[in-house]
């Protein structure tokens, strides 16, 4: 017993110090974000120095990282939700985009894993294997493909040219088919004996059970293409379209305070999505099959 209180605890403290290291830069970028811009730039300003010539200059003192600011101040958020429009532009350039991707997406791949869980044939297997090599292909790979068959449709710096590609991500047909196989076989042949066809099999059964993998799925999507920089970089030239990664990305030195504050409004959404249907991902993850009750 004691061993293995010992084991425990050992494992716990390696968990909490991961844990600590993992959460450094987001606590650093969020204490930082209350940071003015004076007590930012003498802090960090070094990092950020370049020469006559644009290049980065050689720190040759230690960067001081603080994570209590000296003074409390709220300036950087006034300059970026109240005096910046170019920041909230492309925050709801990040909606546009992003929302109707993991709509559409979880609709597509929801009747695409029915039909490769209810259908039968080698026909079947060979495309499942095809989506399966595609998922595990980079995006980077399948960018040029994606760069040509939009501007065959003429779709070039639209804002179908980065939905079209992410509704069809064959990313939750692989989660939702997995899924939809561990539900067993009985419940649907129960339902078939009472004469349910089909849609009925899929809206009323399927639908319900998959409710944590959906969510999880959800999840999982909506953080993925919140954080996109190279689509819209490739496929959208019009910068007033670019989302808020491409934002975060080229905030210049002179704005290092700016970087914080945005950097930590950023993260809220993903954390509200996560925490919200954290057990829903849970759920999803650790789903064997069955039903409740």
């Amino acid at each position: 017993m004691k061993e293995k209180r010992i084991r425990l605890y050992i494992a716990t403290i390696v968990a909490a110090i991961i844990a600590i290291l993992f959460l450094m830069p987001i606590i650093l970028t969020i204490c930082n974000s209350f940071m003015s811009a004076s007590e930012i730039s003498s802090n960090y300003g070094a990092i950020f120095e370049t020469n006559e010539k644009g290049g980065k200059v050689f720190i040759s003192e230690k960067v001081n990282l603080k994570f209590i600011p000296d003074m409390v101040s709220f300036s950087q958020y006034i300059t970026v939700l109240l005096k910046s429009p170019e920041y909230l532009l492309k925050f709801w350039n990040s909606v546009i985009l992003v929302v109707p991707i993991m709509v559409f997406q979880l609709g597509v791949a929801s009747l695409t894993s029915y039909g490769f869980t209810r259908l039968k044939g080698r026909l079947k297997e060979i495309v499942f294997f095809m989506y399966i090599i595609l998922m595990l292909m980079p995006y980077q790979v399948t960018l040029v493909p994606n760069y040509l068959v939009s501007s065959w449709l003429h779709i070039i710096n639209t804002k179908w040219s980065i939905w079209l590609p992410g509704i069809f991500s064959p990313f939750a047909v692989f989660l939702l088919t997995k899924f939809m196989r561990r539900i067993p076989k009985g419940v649907i042949e129960a339902a078939q004996i009472d004469g349910a066809g089909e849609w009925q099999i899929f809206r009323k059964i399927c639908m319900p059970l998959c409710k944590g993998a959906l969510c999880s799925v959800a999840i999982l999507v909506f953080i993925d293409y919140w954080n996109m920089v190279e689509q819209p970089l490739i496929l959208l030239s019009d910068p007033e379209m670019h989302p808020l990664s491409i934002f975060l990305s080229k905030i210049n030195s002179g704005e290092i305070g700016l970087a914080f504050a945005v950097a930590t409004i950023y993260m809220v959404p993903c954390l509200l999505v996560f925490l919200y249907g954290e057990d829903y991902l849970v759920e999803g993850i650790t789903y064997q099959g069955g039903i409740k009750g």
